[in-house]
This record gives structure tokens, sequence and C-alpha cells, in this order.
């Protein structure tokens, strides 16, 4: 393209989607050219589907040659038929997983980003490497929604403690439910906890007799050049200076369902003696229900207490919400769980 002729010359900042629109194709592969045949290796970086041909009207395969077959697209390599020199102009792009900055811009004296953004090189840096989010945009009308919805959950939760505490029975039962349910998850916790270590113990055994069983495998027909048994078992499986066959694996199966069978027996044993210990604890809990009357009523009086501090703390964090803030990773996903839809951060 030859422009000769101009009035006038303008230079702005091209947006992501107009430099998009320049491209003729993505980049998928770092490779340039194939060694073997000294051709560009396609979806690389000197793709002749992307960049245009290396031979003047001429597509890549070879179907489609010289200028009356200009602009068609071969339906075989994909080439556009076009004269070579388009490679010196077109571009393509690669899609990359993450937005980046150039290091000019970044590690310039001074900073042109931190220019621009107001913010100091060093902070700059922790943003681009991840370290810490940046508040990016904070949407008012949100906020200003997200304060009286948070609020009203505030007038609404100390009304429903008022309204509990007036039946103060109603308040124990609430009590001793809460205090059942706690009793319940840490009954289901020792359950999870005593299956996961039979189940360790389980696969530990089944993992070791495998190992000795391909271990005998490897050297059936031959003699043993020492005795071998299982960690759990006393027995040994196979004496020094034996002849080790086949029947050794069942033995060694014999072996692995016992041990199964001894940790089932184990895991019941003791999910029994759990059932028992929490079913003791239930007891203790309804008797100790009519000395917890007087407490109850100050506990709610400071229930409603932490409630306020929590829910003001929650509204403060809302407030100091702000455009180039900078958070760190817990500190965001914190907020974002609360107020994902006030603010935007990256």
């Amino acid at each position: 393209m030859e422009v000769k002729n101009f009035e006038a010359i303008r230079i702005s900042l091209a947006s992501p989607e107009e430099i998009r629109e320049w491209s003729y194709g993505e980049v998928t592969k770092p490779e340039t050219i194939n060694y073997r045949t000294l051709r560009p290796e396609r979806d690389g970086l000197f793709c002749e589907r992307i960049f245009g041909p290396t031979k003047d009207w001429e597509c890549a395969c070879g179907k489609y040659k010289r200028v009356r077959y200009k602009g068609i697209v071969c339906d075989k390599c994909g080439v556009e038929v076009a004269p070579s020199r388009v490679r010196r102009e077109r571009m393509g792009h690669i899609e990359l997983a993450s937005p980046v900055s150039h290091i000019w811009y970044v590690k310039g004296v001074p900073s042109r980003l931190g220019l621009l953004l107001n913010i100091s090189p060093r902070h700059l840096e922790r943003v681009l490497y991840f370290a810490q989010y940046i508040i990016t945009n904070v949407n008012e009308d949100a906020r200003s929604r997200a304060i009286q919805r948070h609020e009203r959950e505030l007038a609404m939760r100390l009304a429903r403690i008022d309204n509990e505490n007036a039946d103060t029975l109603g308040v124990l039962e609430k009590e001793l439910e809460d205090r059942f349910a706690a009793l319940d998850e840490d009954e289901e916790q020792q359950m999870r906890e005593l299956d996961e270590r039979i189940n360790n113990e389980s696969t530990k055994a089944i993992n070791e007799a495998q190992a000795l069983q391909t271990w005998l495998s490897t050297r059936v027909g031959q003699k043993a050049s020492e005795a071998k048994r299982l960690s759990w078992s006393d027995q040994e499986i196979i004496h020094a200076g034996e002849i080790i066959s086949r029947d050794h694996d069942m033995v060694i199966n014999d072996l692995v369902q016992e041990r199964l069978n001894e940790l089932q027996r184990q895991s019941d044993e003791e999910k029994n003696d759990i059932r028992l210990l929490v079913g003791a604890q239930r007891e203790h809990l309804r008797s100790e229900l009519g000395a917890e009357v007087e407490e109850k009523r100050q506990a709610v009086e400071e229930k409603k207490d932490r409630i306020r501090a929590q829910m003001e703390r929650d509204l403060d964090d809302l407030k100091l919400l702000e455009e180039k803030q900078l958070l760190t990773e817990n500190r965001y996903r914190e907020l974002a769980e609360r107020w994902g839809n006030v603010f935007t951060a990256g």
C-alpha cells in the first residue's frame, strides 16, 4: 500500500478491538520454519495462512499458481493467493492467558504506567506479578443499595434476637438444638477421621501385599534369599531358602483378608465408643438447662453486641472501597465474597 496524497494524519491509541481487527489470525505454535522443507510451519510465527504466501501468487500447497487466482483462498492449505510482499504488512496475534504489560512502560524511569495510574512502581509491580489485586471500579449505586440492605439486615437480626429472647423456653430450646447440632457435627467429624484412618491402614496393607506379590512373581521358581513377612503379621510367608511358587500369593491374600476384617472390627468398636460418649454428653446438656436460664439473658445481650460490632466492621469495609485500592489475595476474596457486585478488581 502506497499513500502519496493526504491532507491530515491523526495519531491516537487504538482500542483492543481495533487491534484485533488488524490481525489475520492467531499464532498458536512457537515454531518458525520446518528445517527439512524450509517452509513456514502452519499456525507458527511465519505461518503462510496468517501472514501470506512466501511465493508470489502461489498458495502453500501449490494448488493455485499465477496472478489469475488473485484473492482466492486455497481450500486445501488455507493460504490466500497474493504477492509475497504482504508478509511485510500483515500482522497476527497471540491470545494470552492473562493481561500483560510491556516492561518498558513499567521499569522505565519514571514508570509510565505508574504516572498514568498514580501508583508507586513498587505497588504497580505487585499488581502486575499477581501478588496483589487493584480495584478498578466501584459501583456507587450498588454500594448505596448494599449499605441500605446491610442496615436492614442488622435491624432484622437484632429484632429476631429480641423475639427469640421473649420466650425463655424457646431460647433454651434453640440453644439446646444448636449444641446438639455441634455434638452431631463433632460425632460426624470423629466418624470421618476414623473412616479415613481405617481406609489409610487398609490401603497401606493392600499396597504392602501387592509389593510383596510383585517381588515374589519376579522370582517364581527361585530360592528365597531371605524370609518375608507382612508388617502386621508374625507369620512368615516364605522362609529363607524356600522355593518361591504361586501358592504364596494365596497365603498373602488370606493374610490381607484377615487384616481387613480386623480393621473392620476395630472400626465398629471405636464407632460404638464414639456413639456412647456423645450420648452421655447429650444427657449432660439436658441436665444443665436449669442453670442456664439466668445466664441466657446476659448471653443474648452479648450476642447482640457482637453482631453490631461485626456488621459495623463489614459496613466500614464497604464504605472504604475506592478505585486504585490495593488488596492482598485473601483480602480480595473476602471482600469479593461479600461485596462482589459493588466493585471490580484485577
